[in-house]
Formats: C-alpha cells, sequence, structure tokens
C-alpha cells in the first residue's frame, strides 16, 4: 500500500497525468475530480460513470484518502473537534463551529506550529511537519461526511458554508500545500467554496504576504494582539523579524475593499493590551487599512499566566473602536468546553494519553468514543 498515489490533493493537471499514464483519455480525469470532490467517492466502485475494470485498475493503483478520526468531540453550542490521524500517525485537530444556518470548518495547516506565541496553547506544541495538500483538503472532506453535505450543495444551502485556516499551524509558513489546498477547494467543479468564504488567518508572515494576495486573493485575518513593537516581540517573537511597520506596510498592498476587510484579531489580555490608551493606538495603526476587528476573550489553559480582561474592559475597548467607525465585536468563545476554542487546539502527537483522559474527566466532558463512566 506504501507506494500508492493519493488522488485526494491532486491539482487537475496532476490528476490528469496519472489518467494519462493509466492510457486513458483525459476526460477521465473530469470525471474522476467530480467524484472525488463533488460527490464525495470514498470508494472508485461508487464511480458509477467508470467501467468496473477501470474502477479496479485505479484502485490497485491509487487511494482516495481521508484522515482517520481518532476522536471526535460535540460541544454543547455545537460545536464538534476532531482529531484526525494522517497516515504517518501524527495528528492535527478540525473544528467546525455553527452559526444559525451555516458554519465555519477551522482547518489546521501544520501538525503543532512553528510559532510560539506564549499566550497560545497550540504553541506550546513544537513543530512536527507541515501538512500536504492531500492533509489540509482531507479535513474539508471528514467534515463534509460528518454532516453528509455531499454532492456539493449550491452556494445557498449549505451547513459548511466557510473555511477558516486557523487552525493548528502557521498557514503561510506552509503556503505551498495550503495554496494548493485551496486551488482545489475553490476549484467550480468540486467542493466549490469561493475566496469570499475562505480566511486565511496570519501572524504576519510578511513575505507571504503579498503572494496570497496575488495568487488566492481569499480574506485575510491577521493575529495582532499588541500594538507596539516592545510587547508584540515579546507575546509573538514573529514580531522580531517582520515588525509591524513591515505588517502594515504589505497589508496596505493586500487587494481589499470595504466589503472585504481586512480582519484583525485581538486576544484581550488583561493588564496587558486591553487599555484605552491600546484601543486608540491601534486605531491609529491600522489607519487607511479597510479594516475590522475580532476582539477574542483569552481562554485559560493549565500552566498559563495570562487572565482575560474583565468583561468591562473588553467593551470599552470594544466601544472604543466602534467609535471610530469600525465593526469591534467580541468574540463568543465557542466549544471551550472541549478545549475547541481559539488558542487551544493542540493534539497529542507530543503528549501522553492519559493526561488527556485525566483532564477530560476533570472536565467532564463526555466523549463519543470513551463516555464518561
Amino acid at each position: 500500500m506504501g507506494d500508492m498515489i493519493d488522488l485526494v490533493g491532486l491539482d487537475r493537471a496532476e490528476l490528469a497525468a496519472e489518467v494519462a499514464v493509466l492510457g486513458e483519455k483525459p476526460f477521465r480525469a473530469k470525471q474522476l475530480w467530480h467524484w472525488i470532490y463533488n460527490r464525495g467517492a470514498t470508494d472508485f466502485a461508487q464511480m458509477t460513470t467508470l467501467s468496473r475494470s477501470l474502477q479496479e485498475k485505479l484502485a490497485q493503483h491509487y487511494r482516495l484518502g481521508r484522515p482517520t478520526v481518532s476522536r471526535q468531540q460535540i460541544s454543547a453550542d455545537g460545536t464538534r473537534k476532531w482529531l484526525l490521524a494522517f497516515k504517518d500517525g501524527n495528528e492535527a485537530e478540525t473544528v467546525y463551529i455553527p452559526e444559525e444556518d451555516r458554519g465555519a470548518v477551522c482547518l489546521s495547516s501544520q501538525v503543532g506550529c512553528t510559532l510560539t506565541c506564549r499566550f497560545c496553547h497550540t504553541g506550546t506544541q513544537l513543530l512536527v511537519r507541515n501538512l500536504t495538500a492531500s492533509e489540509i483538503v482531507g479535513q474539508f472532506l471528514v467534515a463534509r461526511d460528518a454532516f453528509g453535505e455531499w454532492p456539493s450543495p449550491d452556494d445557498g444551502g449549505r451547513l459548511l458554508s466557510n473555511i477558516v485556516l486557523m487552525g493548528m499551524g502557521e498557514p503561510l509558513f506552509n503556503y505551498d500545500n495550503v495554496a494548493k489546498a485551496l486551488k482545489i477547494v475553490m476549484d467550480g467543479e468540486g467542493i466549490a467554496v469561493s475566496k469570499r468564504r475562505i480566511t486565511l488567518s496570519t501572524s504576519g508572515v510578511v513575505p507571504m504576504i503579498r503572494r496570497c494576495g496575488e495568487e488566492l486573493a481569499v480574506n485575510l485575518a491577521i493575529s495582532l494582539h499588541a500594538v507596539r513593537d516592545d510587547l508584540r516581540d515579546e507575546l509573538m517573537p514573529i514580531n522580531r523579524k517582520y515588525p509591524l511597520a513591515e505588517l502594515m506596510r504589505a497589508l496596505r498592498d493586500y487587494p481589499t475593499n470595504n466589503a472585504r476587510r481586512i480582519t484583525f484579531e485581538y486576544v484581550m489580555l488583561k493588564g496587558i493590551n486591553d487599555s484605552l490608551a491600546d484601543a486608540r493606538e491601534l486605531i491609529r495603526l491600522v489607519d487607511g487599512i479597510p479594516a475590522k476587528f475580532n476582539l477574542i476573550p483569552f481562554n485559560k489553559w493549565p500552566g498559563v499566566s495570562f487572565d482575560c480582561s474583565d468583561r468591562k474592559v473588553i467593551e470599552r475597548f470594544s466601544d472604543e473602536l466602534f467609535n471610530a467607525g469600525y465593526s469591534a465585536p467580541i468574540r463568543q468563545p465557542r466549544g471551550s468546553d472541549i478545549l475547541a476554542a481559539c488558542g487551544q487546539l493542540k493534539s497529542d502527537s507530543a503528549r501522553a494519553r492519559l493526561t488527556r483522559v485525566k483532564e477530560r474527566e476533570a472536565a467532564g466532558i463526555v466523549d463519543e468514543h470513551h463516555p464518561a463512566q
């Protein structure tokens, strides 16, 4: 099985090349694309427009990879989190966050994370490796499988309507695989999620922001979290490499308009970055960029020294931004009872299983695979 090629994650040209290797006509590539990405086929035998002999030939040489669901958890608020295992045994987490009549699937781009942001639980797990395009697309396929959302519905009637690259990892440090995966996901004849419904969140990898704008033009969210270089250096060490002035310059060049603003994500840390002076500096910093804010109440996790700002302080901060003409909602923490909220994702590739069981018992979380006793 080791040398079988996975068709999930191949772009159209690569799929066409495989079809040619088999000596089949080019239109077969289109049929395969349709079955994999529009119909969600997990088995060649489901591909009824192909002859039995072609189905068998494909099954000998290829696979239709999906990550394996190690664990699915469902939060009280409907948020779902999947711990997914890849072929090499490494794991990453994918989260579905429901809204009224639709929802966003939060994809991971790395196992662990390149970054070491001090307030983020994911950042305490060092980078294990980049995910491949197949593994990134595969996460969305798993989410679609879970909701039975095949064939791809028209844009209007989707539960899984949006994609956010806000899971584990820094997507712009794995740009080639992320870009390839997103082009597959955006392709109108398959999964067909439009670029307007995809948001890539980055800590500010300046050189790649430009490429992302030119090649993908998806919505951009910036993990900002501080308005001064000295504090941001401390909270987010990447700032030492790409300080605020450089980051803002790159953002001013990003393709935006008033309908598609850049989102600035800002985690509210008590006594650290939550003063009115910080809010005013934030307004000054983004001047001239079509911007909106997402204020994130800090989610505690075991062993972290930060606290969340008081509710009144967050509201005052939000009002200051709002009065300056910016949208600045306070994000409701979603899925925090299953550690699925912002900055809480962490897979067990680097952690003993026992601690997980203990943490879960302490939190009283019901797990589908290991129901609470």
